[in-house]
This record gives C-alpha cells, structure tokens and sequence, in this order.
C-alpha cells in the first residue's frame, strides 16, 4: 500500500503541475505575463518556506495540499490572490515531492513518470478552462496518497548516477520550456493536437526506461541530450510532426530521470534553492522567448553549447607533462 501511495502521489502531483499550473492557467488567461506573476513569484516563495517552516514532511506535504486543493476549487477564476497561493503551494510541494523520492525505488520512480507522462499526454488536450474537476480529482488523491507515506528509505534510485551542474540542468529546462511552449501555441505543428499521442506516451516510456538502463558517462548523456534537443527544434522549424513527436518525448523523460537522479541527493534546503532556477526561472524564461517569438535565436545557444563541450573534450584529451 505504502509503494502503491509514492507513486501516486508523485504521479498525480507532477500531472496538477503539468495540467493545471503550467499549461491550464497559462492558457486561460491568454498567457498574459502580468496576469500570472503572481504564481511564479508565490512559487519562489513557496520553495523557501518548504525548508523554513519547522515542522515535520508529512505535516507540510498535508498543509500544502489541502491549500492547492482550496484553490482548486476555483479553479479556472482565480484573482492575484489566489494564484499568489497556489504558486506558494505548489512551489512548496515541489521540493518537498523531490525529497520523498528518496523513499522510492527506481521501478517505484519508473512507474509514477509513466503514469504522469501518459496521463499528462491524453489530457492536454482538454480545454484549459474546463479542468476544475481535474484539479481537484488529481489533488484529491496526492493528498490521500500522502497519508501512507512510508518514512523508509532506498538506495538505488542514486546507485551509479552522476552529478550534473545547476547550470547544465537548468539549460535543459529552459530548451524544454522553451520548445513546449511555442509547440503548443502553434497552430500548424501542435504534436498533442495533431494525433501523435500514442507516439508521445510510447516515446516517454522509451525515455523513461533508458535513462535507468543506458550506461553511458556522464559527458557522453551531457551531449546525447543537447543533440536530441538540437533534433527537436530541427525538427519543429521543419514542421516534422511525427518525428518530433518520437525524439521530443524522449528527451523529455530521459533528461529529467537524470535531473531527479541528481538533485535527489541534495537535503530540503538545497532542493528549494535548485527548484527556484529550475522549477521557475529556467521554465519562465522559456515562456518569455516562446511568446516574445524569440526562438529562432535558441540555435546560438546550441552552437555555444557545442563550442563549450568541444573545448572541454579537447583538454581532457591533452596529456599532462611533468
């Protein structure tokens, strides 16, 4: 029962984030920056407090849910008030979220992505206003999942993982962000919309499952993503919607399984300070270039990218002389 729980708290809270407050109240409110500032800044905010607030995990995880879930059920009016809150619960649940997945295993870890990549993929398509009911089912059930959650701890969800840098890491996001949010306002090559589903959730699996299984150095994953990324956007400027929608997904699950590998080894007061880059200003960034039309100008940053990993490359090469 206690296994059973993880994952579905796990599953249902990344499905809220995705569904609800990045792409629902995005999209309800026209993607009018001002409008939602008051979710990322709550958010940042939230990260902070889910370090500051002495009291135990499960107690906060509760608390913060039972506020997402009030707020849900005003969901899609919410004034700044409201989306203040929220951006405060959901920014603290997510380090929070982190911290728990050093209870899991990595089978444990596998099935919650599959669920919510699969679950989050057949359900974009519901109109963004009309998710009430969503936000408050998915809440709902992370809550009652948190219950029974157990307080042991796994070992191999880190076993044989490296270490990636803020920076790196932060750089996937902002590609993400920045892709997936000009994907799904472009009207002519909108994978989700376009009849890829089974491609998509077929490629997240494949992503999720490769990213535990594939032995690879860290360098060696380092430029496999920047190239699958590289690929993506190719593919998006030369509106190849079925390739896309096979090489997208699966970076987007192989990258953040080595991202979670990572930052799960960091304790609660780091994991806030890594999700206020990651979790809100790599993703805010990439909503900026993607509704500014700012994309054509992300190739540079793949060219600095490859320049950078090239140079690096070359000095390990270089012997040493004594």
């Amino acid at each position: 029962m206690q296994k059973l729980a993880l994952i579905f708290f796990i599953a249902f809270e990344l499905c809220y984030y995705l569904l609800i407050a990045q792409t629902g109240i995005v999209e309800h409110f026209s993607s009018n920056i001002f409008i939602i500032a008051p979710l990322p800044i709550g958010g940042v905010i939230g990260s902070v407090l889910s370090y500051y607030i002495k009291t135990s995990t499960k107690n906060k995880i509760l608390a913060f849910l039972t506020i997402q879930l009030g707020v849900s059920m005003f969901y899609p009016n919410l004034n700044t008030l409201l989306l203040f809150i929220l951006g405060i619960s959901v920014g603290a649940l997510a380090p929070l979220l982190i911290n728990e997945l050093k209870k899991a295993s990595n089978i444990q870890l596998g099935f919650a992505l599959a669920i919510s990549y699969a679950l989050g993929t057949f359900m974009f398509t519901y109109e963004a206003s009309k998710r009430t009911n969503i936000a408050i089912v998915f809440t709902l059930i992370s809550l009652v999942c948190s219950l029974f959650l157990n307080i042991k701890e796994h070992k191999d969800l880190t076993k044989n993982s490296s270490n990636f840098s803020l920076f790196i890491m932060v750089l996937w996001i902002f590609l993400d962000s920045t892709l997936f949010e000009t994907l799904s306002r472009d009207l002519n090559t909108s994978i989700w919309r376009d009849g890829f589903t089974l491609e998509i959730i077929t490629f997240h699996l494949i992503g999720v499952a490769s990213a535990f299984y594939l032995k690879m150095e860290k360098n060696q994953k380092e430029l496999l993503i920047l190239t699958l990324f590289a690929l993506s956007y190719l593919f998006y400027f030369l509106q190849e919607g079925l390739i896309l929608s096979i090489v997208y997904p699966f970076v987007i699950s192989f990258y953040n399984v080595i991202i979670l590998q990572t930052i799960v080894k960091k304790d609660l007061k780091t994991l806030a300070i890594y999700m206020i880059f990651i979790g809100w200003a790599a993703s805010g960034a990439g909503l900026f270039v993607a509704l500014e039309n700012l994309i054509l100008y992300v190739p540079i940053i793949f060219l600095i990218c490859l320049i950078k990993i090239l140079i690096t490359q070359q000095k390990k090469e270089i012997p040493c002389i004594n």
